[in-house]
């Protein structure tokens, strides 16, 4: 009896880890404004699994609170919307850039400079957690 429970939860750890190894974050930053003001995280999502993923939220110790959102433009005017979820299908890249998805960080801590590294945390829907460092730039970019 013991012998199917080990060999159920050793397959439960090995999915975990390859699942985790196929979805990869690459070119994280933020970009650096006064405290009081929020400031951008953008990134590259790569889903490599041969399943949809769902981008449940955000966290870093860096931010008060760090939001999905999403810029659209609608008729001229431009809309912020926190985004409860957003899915990545098999096989794509999700680009989070200025003018489109992007992390919201408000309430920067002194971390928060250019120059530094802060760590973030993305969470995917069924609890799976990827984290990354993320470069800080002036309000520039750079």
């Amino acid at each position: 009896m013991r012998l199917p429970l080990l060999s159920f939860a050793l397959l439960l750890v090995l999915n975990t880890s390859a699942f985790a190894g196929d979805v990869v974050v690459t070119g994280g930053w933020f970009r650096a404004l006064p405290a009081s003001v929020p400031s951008g995280g953008y990134f590259t999502l790569h889903n490599g699994s041969n399943k949809t993923i769902t981008l449940t939220g955000a966290s870093s110790p860096a931010c008060g609170m760090l939001m999905l959102h999403k810029t659209e433009d609608k008729g001229g005017t431009m809309d912020m919307m926190d985004m409860p979820s957003i899915p990545v299908p098999a096989g794509t890249d999700l680009k989070f850039a200025p003018g489109g998805y992007h992390l919201m960080c408000t309430d920067a801590t002194p971390a928060m400079k250019p120059g530094a590294t802060v760590p973030v945390t993305l969470e995917l829907a069924g609890g799976a957690k990827i984290s990354a460092d993320f470069a800080v730039k002036n309000a520039r970019g750079q």
